[in-house]
């Protein structure tokens, strides 16, 4: 735990821009606390499976920070207090620009080709991390600031003072249809007064992500107002035991960076319990991507795998904080070495890229992941259709650009000819 004499620096936080607001302000006492500015009430405690206990944390919790270059968020004093209790991540990256495929990858060990923050519904027969957490009965819960209702899918929502704070885009397990579509599932879908319950419950689950809305994760704002959030919200949780356990490893990292001309490496950092003492206030330089927060999970609970990026030996490393527990060997890549370009959006063949589409294709069932299991594959996927006999790329932008089908087959369908054609391709997976 943390004695709160260490981020003594925290109050130096810098403000929003003036455009916005003149200076953070608290949403309740105490992030513990329930809030009208949340809208939703809380529901009722999640219930959990038992804990499955895994080769170095029980507990793993991802925060998700917006559009930031690295420098600008290392040089912040609230980040350099929390480095101190933690090791920053130098060779740390996101996988491509904007927001939305990266949240995308996180969960889902793949973006399907997305360049854009459009409304996207991907199919039940795409898996994501929940399949494997539940393979293996651990619990799993996702926490969106702002959001009304659990298992919210709309593309945002505004609040009664006509600001919208919270956005689908940033809610990953929402977008595939094989979580939102399940109420078992959609219900751990949860919002921050659900949260404030669950904490004060010590009912946490084992897998958590949490993203804070469009002001406090820094994207209509700066790093300097998400650092006041940080302050408030983050900095009491890591002294609560029902939140910040010596089981526990947490996650804070950006999506991007702010400069897309650059490589796109993002300030992450690893704290909590489970971070020894003889680790704090160090660097590691390995090279890691969003791929590896899924990787890293497959390693600790020996889970099975997505069969798609999270089993990339290139993109996938596994954190060194567990690797170097279970003797997984990473490939050695670091941030001073040849890395792959990960800031070059829209040239990546997929589904949702109407450049380049090419329909949603069966995991590689023949990789392995951070753990020993076999890949998932969910019951309704056509297997034979593969990276290795996949039809060519086909552009299909000149067609009216519109939402995702409901089905989440097509992106940018525009014309009746188009549209048939892409759904034929697709339902061939299907």
């Amino acid at each position: 735990m943390i004695a709160p004499s260490t981020f003594a620096l925290a109050v130096l936080a810098g403000t929003a821009s003036a455009a916005v607001a003149p200076s953070f302000t608290s949403p309740a006492p105490a992030p513990t606390s329930q809030s009208s500015f949340y809208v939703g009430a809380a529901n009722s405690t999640i219930t959990n499976t038992p804990n499955v206990p895994g080769a170095v944390f029980d507990r793993f919790i991802q925060i998700w920070l917006e559009n930031t270059d690295f420098a600008q968020a290392a040089s912040n004093p609230v980040f350099q207090s929390l480095a101190a209790e933690g090791v920053t991540l130098t060779g740390y990256y996101g996988v491509t620009h904007p927001s939305e495929p990266n949240y995308l990858a996180a969960v889902g060990g793949d973006f399907f080709g997305l360049a854009a923050d459009t409304l996207e519904y991907i199919p039940t027969n795409m898996s994501t991390v929940v399949d494997l957490l539940d393979q293996k009965n651990i619990s799993w819960a996702t926490y969106q600031e702002n959001m009304p209702t659990d298992g919210f899918e709309p593309y945002n929502f505004t609040n009664p003072d006509n600001y919208t704070y919270y956005v689908r885009k940033h809610n990953p397990l929402v977008i595939y249809e094989s979580v939102a579509n399940i109420s078992t599932r959609s219900a751990r879908i949860r919002n921050f007064n659900d949260f404030a319950v669950d904490v004060g419950n010590n009912s946490l689950s084992q897998w958590i992500f949490i993203t804070p809305n469009l002001r406090n994760d820094a994207h209509d704002t700066s790093v300097g107002y998400a650092a006041s959030w940080l302050t408030y919200w983050l900095l009491p949780l890591l002294n609560d035991p029902n939140f910040n356990t010596n089981k526990t490893l947490i996650l804070l990292t950006f999506d991007e960076n702010e400069t897309y001309t650059i490589g796109n490496s993002v300030y992450s950092l690893l704290i909590g319990g489970v971070v020894p003492q003889a680790m704090k206030n160090t660097t590691d330089s390995t090279f890691y991507t969003h791929y590896s927060a899924i990787s890293t999970v497959e390693n600790n609970w020996d889970l099975g795998n997505l069969g798609r990026q999270d089993t990339n030996k290139t993109l996938a490393n596994v954190f060194n904080l567990v690797a170097s527990v279970t003797s997984y060997h990473n490939n050695g890549l670091t941030n001073s070495s040849a890395l792959p370009q990960l800031n070059i959006t829209g040239t990546i063949p997929g589904p949702l890229n109407p450049n380049y589409f090419v329909p949603y294709l069966a995991p590689n069932m023949n990789s392995t992941g951070g753990g020993s299991g076999k890949t998932f594959v969910a019951p309704n996927v056509n297997t034979s259709l593969t990276t290795a006999n996949a039809p060519a790329p086909v552009n299909i932008s000149a067609s009216t650009p519109t939402k995702s089908s409901a089905a989440g087959l097509t992106s940018n369908a525009g014309s009746m000819i188009t549209t048939i054609a892409v759904v034929a391709i697709a339902a061939m997976l299907l």
